[in-house]
C-alpha cells in the first residue's frame, strides 16, 4: 500500500512539474509577444515619424529660404537638429533608458507578483 502512495506522489509531482513548465512556456511566449509587438509598434512610429520629420524639415527650409536664402535656411535647420540631438543625448536616460526599463520591468516582474 505504501508503494502505491509513493508512486502516486511521484506521478503527481511529475504532473505538477509538467504543468509548471507548460505555464512557464506560455508566460514566456506571452511576454515575448508583448515585447516584440511593442518593438514593432515603435519601429513603425519611428519610420512614419522620420518621413514626417523629413517633410517638416523641407517645409521649414522652403519657408526660411524666403528670409535668409537657401544656404542660411539649411544652416538654421541643421543647427536646430543638432541642438535637438544634443538635448536627446543629454537626457538619454530620462527620455530613452528609463521608459524602456520601466516597460520591461512591468512586463516581466510585476505580472509575476500578481500571480502569487
Amino acid at each position: 500500500m505504501e508503494e502505491l502512495d509513493y508512486k502516486k506522489l511521484i506521478d503527481e509531482g511529475r504532473q505538477y512539474l509538467s504543468l509548471e513548465m507548460r505555464y512557464g512556456k506560455l508566460t514566456a511566449v506571452e511576454k515575448l509577444s508583448v515585447l516584440l509587438s511593442a518593438i514593432a509598434f515603435v519601429a513603425v512610429i519611428v519610420i512614419i515619424g522620420g518621413f514626417a520629420l523629413f517633410y517638416l524639415i523641407s517645409a521649414a527650409v522652403h519657408l526660411l529660404e524666403l528670409w535668409v536664402g537657401l544656404w542660411g535656411a539649411y544652416l538654421i535647420v541643421v543647427l536646430a537638429l543638432l541642438m535637438l540631438m544634443v538635448v536627446i543625448v543629454a537626457f538619454k536616460r530620462q527620455l530613452i533608458v528609463d521608459p524602456i526599463t520601466r516597460f520591461v520591468t512591468r512586463l516581466f516582474l510585476n505580472a509575476n507578483e500578481d500571480d502569487d
